[in-house]
């Protein structure tokens, strides 16, 4: 079964309804000597109308909001890409440099040998 069969199905349906009751009622209108539609094919006509708008705007109220949930879920996540984007930039601006590793060390070994010196005396 093709991905669009069922999209297919309620299409052609909905058609068929439509031209069902336009031929019924064509026919109602010929057939009688008085030239009117009957009550019954009046009813079936409303009946194939609301089912054929059902089904076009049943479709077409589905496919907008799953469109709006779509395009909502993107933007959270391009939200979210960019807040984790800024966060690595701002990681990024927090790391030490080599320049503050050299004078960390620098100072470390003054301190040991400070340390030393005293140890000795």
């Amino acid at each position: 079964m093709k991905a669009n069969t069922k999209d297919w199905i309620q299409y052609s349906s909905a058609v068929a309804m439509i031209g069902s009751g336009i031929v019924l009622a064509f026919l109602s209108f010929w057939t009688t000597e008085e030239h009117t539609i009957t009550e019954g094919v009046l009813w079936y006509i409303a009946q194939a109308l609301t089912f054929a708008g059902g089904i076009f705007g049943i479709s077409l109220y589905v496919k907008t909001k799953v469109g709006e949930v779509k395009s909502e879920i993107i933007d959270e996540a391009k939200r979210w890409m960019r807040g984790q984007s800024e966060e690595n930039r701002e990681r990024m601006s927090e790391r030490v440099t080599d320049e503050q590793i050299d004078e960390a060390r620098r100072r470390a070994s003054e301190t040991w040998k400070r340390r030393e010196q005293e140890d000795e005396a």
